[in-house]
């Protein structure tokens, strides 16, 4: 082996990931052609929009209304009329508040823009802008937007009535001055780890619209979106059949590099069923009309947010994705205008014509702009003050529904058997295999043979260190560093410690120089005796391994659904060797290492204990909550959050999986990974469970130290001996 060890381990993990991305798509494409031929398409296609559903965190039901509120500003709600309709702003109820006790308050609404004709209108129609434009630009009632491409003012002079909803912008800036992101990422990432979706609250927004179009007699409605109105256009028409018809302009094409795009696209497990021409599919037997228009272009280079390119779509993938959507039973209609502008007049005229069944409906090329009875100066602070107002409810109900949690979880926990340890050891094993498949990621692939193999790295004056590495999966192997003590008998059978570095960490930080995190704790844990392994893990490289988690959320994976398997063939190597204990082998993790002492020992029933150390939280309040600064939503770390922990598996339930084998935290009273009373208030959870309900206290402890952090290794040294049955040192 030549180079970086830990560099090559990144290098092929991404291969593997790119290859899974590639295989999944052979076999979505097979799964849904097997079904097409089947009497059940119609209930298959049912079951993924209910997948659907869940994924983007659309669990609430909407709130019913009446009529529009006209929203008064600095100015009337009228903004503008022309001699064939008039614009006013607008805000409906979508969401109820979250706490049962408080359900007929409105917790979230939608706001946008109403386009009423002067005569009867001839069709209903929602028209979505992009990230990028606000409702009055696609209105013509600001620059920003070319006359012929304003297609919610082009669509109203034609006699419909078009309702413009305002979604979240790319508007960026550093959030609580430290890390830079969108608007969309801010949003995206205080839900996601409680099972919300910055998509899924606008379809929410958009679909209320829709309830009201029908509740108030107008069933006949469409749809229209350009570039991440046509993504929400696109999901839109596929979750709800009773639009007429959708048309998507700017967003269609190849689904498979959506890693790439802004994170607020990163829908956990989305490729596993569906790619573009899936939805399109689920839009049927309703109209679909796509056009081939560039989409819009946007590159964000990260400095704490996640890095982010949106490209135009070839022509070409458009196409194929139009071929492969035709052929799972969609409806669709390719509009092709002669240049690559959005909203053409041709996709405006398909629309139309579905409306109206077939009417020709004259489109004006050159309609005269509205005159807004306002001035741009105005106009432009309102929309301001909307973008702020819209994203700080979606906010508050986002920390509403954080609230909420706990007593999500604690049904979640419903059924487990406390009533013995061995009741608890069989009944836990549903929740577990829940944790490996819903949350971490499990890829369905037989491990490869161990193929060890080893080189001398160093010697000290107590052990020798050994480099190890084994295959995992193709391109997947598991690298560390062995210690050896020189004290070992022929024959003898000793614990092993595996020692597991945090935030780009390496074997080595935790053995020698006295890092001010580790403080070499391998090596002295070696010197007391143990045989210790000290594995590299893949959370190193800053942006390179960050971006294998957006690789693998689209599958529904984790970098946790490798670092699995490669900690379980290191547990299996271990155990073939002559000088370990396979009853005795332990995990102790600092940091991003304590991250793992939580999820693989939940997961790699071979370890016999767990220590975590600076890093036990109430981790979903430090990803979710924008009221706490040591909260993640504000900090570099994009790759951290995990989807719907909230409504699962926080901490408690971490280490409830673990249980009823030792578990133990290890505590900086001034570790600004998180607060003390926060950290007290989880690991009490896994304290009643250990000791009140399973009576076994003595298999659980925090120690809590006057640090920062780093590893303390007094009260966890003492556990280990305890647990693993091996003498104090001299």
């Amino acid at each position: 082996m030549e180079g970086d060890p830990a560099s090559r381990l990144i290098d092929g993990i991404d291969r593997f990931l790119l290859g899974r991305i590639a295989d999944t798509k052979v076999r979505r494409s097979e799964r849904w052609q097997q079904q097409k031929h089947s009497d059940n398409y119609s209930r298959f296609l049912d079951e993924r929009r209910s997948e659907l559903r869940e994924q983007l965190g659309m669990r609430s039901e909407r709130v019913a209304f009446q009529d529009f509120e006209r929203v008064q500003a600095t100015s009337a709600s009228m903004l503008a009329a022309t001699d064939s309709f008039r614009i006013e702003r607008v805000r409906w109820p979508v969401l109820p508040d979250p706490d049962p006790g408080r359900s007929r308050l409105i917790s979230l609404t939608g706001e946008g823009l109403l386009l009423t004709p002067t005569e009867p209108p001839i069709a209903t129609v929602i028209a979505i802008p992009d990230a990028g434009q606000t409702p009055e630009q696609i209105c013509g009632l600001l620059e920003g937007v070319p006359p012929g491409q304003q297609f919610a003012r082009r669509l109203a002079v034609t006699g419909c009535r078009v309702i413009v909803p305002a979604i979240t912008m790319r508007h960026t800036e550093a959030r609580q001055g430290r890390a830079m992101m969108t608007d969309r990422e801010f949003a995206y990432r205080s839900g996601f780890v409680i099972g919300q979706h910055l998509l899924g609250y606008e379809l929410q927004r958009i679909l209320a619209l829709v309830d009201h179009q029908h509740n108030t007699g107008n069933p006949r409605v469409g749809i229209i979106g350009y570039g991440e109105g046509g993504l929400l256009a696109l999901l839109a028409g596929a979750l709800d059949s009773r639009l007429a018809v959708t048309a998507v302009s700017g967003f269609f094409g190849l689904r498979e590099q959506s890693w790439q795009e802004p994170l607020d696209r990163n829908v956990f497990g989305i490729l596993q069923n569906c790619g573009a021409a899936e939805l399109a599919a689920m839009t049927a037997p309703q109209q679909l009309i796509v056009d081939t228009a560039a989409g819009p272009e946007f590159q964000f280079n990260g400095n704490g947010g996640a890095p982010a390119s949106l490209k135009p779509t070839a022509v070409s993938d458009v196409l194929k994705e139009a071929s492969r959507a035709r052929d799972l039973g969609a409806r669709l209609q390719l509009a092709e205008p002669a240049t690559r502008e959005f909203a053409s007049a041709e996709i405006l005229n398909s629309l139309l014509r579905t409306l109206t069944d077939g009417t020709d409906v004259v489109l004006p090329s050159k309609a005269s702009a509205a005159s807004p009875d306002v001035s741009a100066e105005v106009l432009l602070v309102e929309a301001e003050t909307r973008r702020v107002r819209q994203l700080q409810e979606m906010d508050r109900h986002n920390q509403l529904l954080l609230r909420e949690t706990p007593f999500v979880r604690r049904k979640f926990l419903e059924g487990l058997d406390t009533s013995s340890v061995e009741a608890y050891s069989k009944s836990v094993e549903a929740w577990r295999d829940r944790f490996r498949e819903d949350v971490i990621g499990h890829f369905d692939l037989p491990r490869l043979p161990l193929n060890a193999h080893s080189r001398q790295l160093r010697t000290s004056q107590h052990w020798t260190a050994w480099e190890i590495e084994l295959d995992v999966f193709e391109d997947v192997a598991a690298y560390g560093v062995l210690l050896l003590p020189h004290d070992m008998k022929e024959g003898e059978r000793r614990p092993v410690i595996v020692c597991q570095h945090g935030l780009e960490g390496r074997p080595l930080d935790t053995i020698e120089n006295d890092h001010r995190a580790y403080h070499d704790y391998a090596a002295k844990l070696c010197e007391q005796g143990y045989v210790v392994f000290a594995p590299q893990n893949i959370y190193i490289f800053r942006d390179r391994f960050r971006t294998l988690q957006r690789k693998a959320n689209p599958l529904g994976k984790t970098l946790f659904s490798v670092m699995v398997p490669q900690h379980q063939q290191i547990v299996d190597w271990l155990k073939t060797q002559p000088f370990v204990d396979e009853d005795r082998i332990a995990f102790y993790g600092l940091s991003y290492g304590g991250k793992s002492a939580m999820r693989i020992p939940a997961l790699v029933t071979d370890y016999c204990l767990s220590i975590c150390s600076a890093d036990f939280n109430e981790w979903v309040v430090k990803n979710s909550s924008t009221r706490h600064d040591f909260s993640y939503v504000w900090t570099g770390e994009y790759e951290i959050f995990e989807w719907n922990l909230g409504r699962t598996f926080n901490y408690a339930e971490m280490a409830a999986l673990i249980c009823p084998r030792p578990f133990m935290v290890e505590r900086g009273h001034f570790d600004a990974v998180g607060e003390d009373d926060w950290v007290g208030y989880e690991y009490a959870k896994v304290r009643h469970l250990y000791a009140a309900r399973l009576k076994i206290p003595e298999r659980t402890e925090i120690e809590w130290f006057d640090g920062p952090h780093t590893i303390n290794g007094q009260g966890t040294f003492r556990f280990l001996q305890r647990h693993l049955k091996w003498p104090a040192a001299d």
